[in-house]
């Protein structure tokens, strides 16, 4: 909602001296995001004035058309004559009065006038448009034409109100009626301690029978409905400057005379209205659900085909308008320059169920003004008091005549109340505000107050976000100030810390970012075009996945199965932008449908639900493991004067993998595999024990590809609730003997079948409790030393003893062991025994 500062002191008399930042802290103070404050005109610098245009001259021989104009700007040049100017624009005439800036003057962008030769002439000034002087689109993309009654020699910049300064509020959901001057106003009022002079105090008449004919069939969708209409407007009127301004420094387009003037009331009062040429209104206008199928042309131009939810008004000929959104083409107001402009008018106030103008806009894809303040909340009590305004306007700028008749269809309806104990705030903040304070907070945003330590309060019809006591206590302390509020920490009992399952959560995110991977939090949304370019299988569980009923996006509109695709998109992104050397993870739910899930119960609001009822939800869920996941491109270690770089491979993958088990006490056993999306022959299987907890590797080169990933992606991804089932308890730290260690290196000749993993292991059940720690160092592969089909394992051994120092005999028994029961398991040969 951008607030000219000018408009907002119609109805608060804000001290001369404040400026707009100054008013921006008050209400921020109160609340309210103000996110900017615009100086307009600030860099506009004068002579700049009304001018009449006295002769046009065409210019011949040019490309476009130039046209050296005389203008009379009064005694603005110092001399009384005529001034000459050079203009290109086509849509003013002699006797046309337009705005000339002067040699001499400056307009925004430091854009300074001077007498200057061009196309044959000398230009002494500039005839402006709207876009030169930064008022914005007045919707003709030409010069601006004045009505006549100006003076040539005026100064402009007060005439147009050029200089002004403009808050710019990002209003949120529950504060609707801010979207509006009224609203506004009425914050700052309160932020001040100052009277507010309410624009919607309006003497109304009464409803009578004489009024324009209405039918409200639909009294849930449309509770209240107004009608007025103004006869014998001129149809060469024009919306006069001070409103055209208003309306482009709120950040609208003046249209027309009866629109602007909707326009304005609403951005007023905040209440959306609509003006019907009456001509072109057959029969009574009604109110109703749409037919499904039916068709309406709206004010777009877009031809669109209705839902039996959406409400509309409508005519004998059906749909004239989609009620709190658009009005239809088959009865706009014709504007000035038509053949025959519209002289009379019917003018709607009506207010909208909330929610069905919210669905309505978002199933057209069709957001409106009206359709914003409708879906946050109008003020029903408001409808008669803008029809009013709106009447009033139309007849002191279009010389029209108000019928006596006056139209009001309203459902029965009763103010809300809600009880609150007067020191409910005090509760809720911790500071004891006492009961006067509350009442007077309450009393001030406009609510009634009765009662003493039980207070009974009625909420003003324009805030229909005040549903229950907190509610009003927000209300409370942040009038009496958020930045008042103590700072105190809880003190929660002792016990509750963290479980063992959040401790290991944290655990493992401090590990791997120890190790350089950055985490990299991504939606948890999919879509099965990205399932594709992974390459996975038409009968992959992972493409099992649970479709959202109302997603983001159209392109993804499932539940994550995998933790890959947000995070190789994330790499690709950076990768993109010029960072080559990357290490990304991410710990996250998926969400892993098992076909047994049924339509959840609706719990109960009114008491807590009971363990059953809590198990009957929670079993209508998809299974949700929770999974951790890396990806790397580029070098792992980086080039420099210490030496080469060390790219990336999937020998790093394999090793977050076990660091994110280590913290859990678990070590991995890893496997060849094949497993999409990573390439067969560098594809890794992670077991814990006999469970397979996940895979890690290099990416297949067709993925890599589809995915426009750098060459040699490579990735892992693990079940982090596997892993720590697999867990036997709290990790035990090392023990650190201050014995000396015994090393013992041996050279294993194998079948190249044989997984260097699985020798690993047997090496360490063989080598008995001196083994401290096992080592593979080198893979060596040659057909005439070796023999065919076979492989040297090399594995460095360190034996050390807790109480003593280790004899090279003891040593080199457990060797002697772990090498035979390689040997009696997996056939293994000392190399050159």
């Amino acid at each position: 909602m951008r607030v000219p500062l000018s408009w907002l002191r119609e109805y608060v008399d804000l001290p001369a001296t404040e400026t707009g930042r100054d008013v921006q802290a008050k209400l921020v103070g109160v609340g309210l995001e103000v996110e900017t404050v615009e100086q307009l005109g600030a860099d506009i610098k004068g002579p700049l004035v009304v001018g009449q245009v006295l002769t046009i001259e065409e210019l011949e021989g040019f490309k476009k058309p130039i046209r050296f104009c005389t203008v009379d700007v009064g005694q603005a040049n110092g001399t009384g004559e005529p001034q000459e100017i050079v203009c290109g624009a086509r849509n003013f005439q002699v006797g046309d009065k337009v705005v000339v800036v002067l040699p001499g003057a400056e307009l925004p962008g430091g854009f300074a006038i001077a007498a200057r030769k061009t196309y044959g002439r000398t230009s002494h000034g500039m005839i402006c448009s709207t876009d030169e002087l930064g008022m914005g689109d007045d919707g003709t993309h030409g010069i601006i034409v004045l009505p006549p009654e100006h003076e040539a020699g005026t100064d402009a910049i007060e005439l147009l109100e050029l200089v002004d300064e403009v808050l710019d509020i990002a209003v949120t959901p529950d504060r609707g009626y801010c979207l509006s001057m009224r609203g506004i106003a009425r914050e700052t009022a309160i932020a001040y301690g100052l009277p507010l002079r309410d624009p919607a105090l309006l003497d109304v008449p009464a409803p009578n029978a004489n009024g324009f004919p209405v039918r409200v069939s639909d009294p849930i969708g449309c509770d209240r409905f107004t009608a007025r209409t103004v006869s014998g407007l001129s149809p060469e009127a024009r919306s006069p400057i001070w409103l055209q301004r208003r309306l482009q420094k709120a950040g609208m387009r003046p249209i027309s005379l009866a629109v602007d003037v909707a326009n304005y009331v609403m951005l007023e009062l905040g209440q959306p209205l609509h003006t019907y040429d009456r001509s072109l209104v057959q029969g009574a206008i009604g109110v109703r659900r749409a037919q499904q199928g039916e068709q309406i042309t709206t004010l777009d131009g877009v031809k669109r085909k209705l839902d039996a939810e959406d409400l509309v008004i409508v005519d004998d000929r059906g749909p004239i308008g989609l009620a709190g959104v658009m009005g239809g083409a088959n009865t706009e107001i014709a504007d000035h320059d038509a053949d025959a402009g519209t002289t009379d008018v019917v003018v709607e106030a009506a207010h909208f169920d909330a929610i069905t103008i919210a669905r309505t806009a978002r199933r057209h894809k069709l957001t409106s003004e009206a359709s914003k303040r409708y879906e946050r909340g109008v003020d029903p009590q408001a409808t008669s008091a803008a029809a009013q305004r709106v009447v009033d306007l139309l007849v002191l700028l279009a010389g029209g005549t108000a019928d006596e008749g006056v139209t009001e269809v309203i459902a029965p309806g009763a103010p809300r109340t809600i009880s609150i104990p007067a020191d409910h705030p005090d509760k809720v903040a911790g500071v004891a505000y006492g009961r006067e304070t509350v009442v007077r907070r309450l009393q001030e945003v406009g609510c009634d107050v009765y009662g003493q330590d039980e207070l009974v309060v009625t909420v003003p019809s324009w805030r229909p976000d005040l549903t229950d006591p907190n509610d009003l206590a927000e209300e409370v302390i942040r009038l009496e100030g958020y930045e008042n509020l103590p700072s105190t920490l809880p003190k929660p009992p002792a016990g509750r810390g963290l479980t063992d399952r959040q401790r290991l959560h944290r655990r493992v995110g401090r590990a791997l970012a120890g190790a350089g991977y950055v985490e990299a939090l991504n939606y948890p949304f999919i879509g099965q075009a990205v399932l594709d370019q992974l390459g996975l299988d038409k009968d992959d569980p992972r493409r099992v996945t649970v479709e959202l009923v109302n997603p983001l996006s159209d392109e993804e509109p499932s539940l994550r199965t995998t933790l890959l695709p947000g995070l190789l998109g994330a790499l690709r992104r950076n990768d993109g932008r010029g960072s080559h050397d990357l290490a990304l993870f991410e710990t996250g739910l998926v969400f892993r449908p098992t076909g047994h899930e049924h339509k959840a119960v609706r719990l109960p609001v009114d008491r807590r639900p009971t363990d059953e009822e809590i198990a009957e939800l929670t079993s209508a869920l998809p299974r949700q493991p929770r999974r951790v996941a890396v990806v790397l491109a580029g070098a792992r270690e980086q080039a420099g004067w210490w030496g080469k770089g060390t790219p990336a491979t999937w020998a790093d993958a394999i090793e977050a993998a076990r660091a994110v088990a280590a913290e859990a006490g678990v070590e991995l056993t890893v496997r060849a595999d094949q497993h999409e999306p990573w390439h067969p022959g560098r594809c890794a299987a992670l077991y814990a024990g006999d469970t397979l907890v996940g895979h890690a590797g290099e990416l297949h080169p067709r993925v890599v590809k589809a995915m426009h990933l750098p060459e040699r992606t490579c990735a892992m991804e693990i079940e982090l609730d596997l892993i720590e089932q697999a867990s036997t308890g709290a990790v035990q730290a090392p023990r650190i003997s201050t014995f000396p260690v015994a090393t013992q290196d041996v050279a294993l000749v194998v079948d190249k079948t044989v997984p260097a993993a699985e020798v690993e292991k047997v090496l360490r059940e063989g080598a008995g409790e001196l083994l401290e720690s096992l080592r593979l160092f080198d893979v060596y592969e040659n057909a005439e030393q070796l023999g065919d089909g076979k492989k040297s394992l090399a594995y460095a051994l360190r034996f050390r003893a807790g109480d003593r120092t280790l004899t090279v005999d003891e040593a080199s028994a457990a060797r002697d062991a772990a090498v035979a029961l390689a040997a009696e398991r997996t056939g293994a040969v000392l190399r050159g025994a």
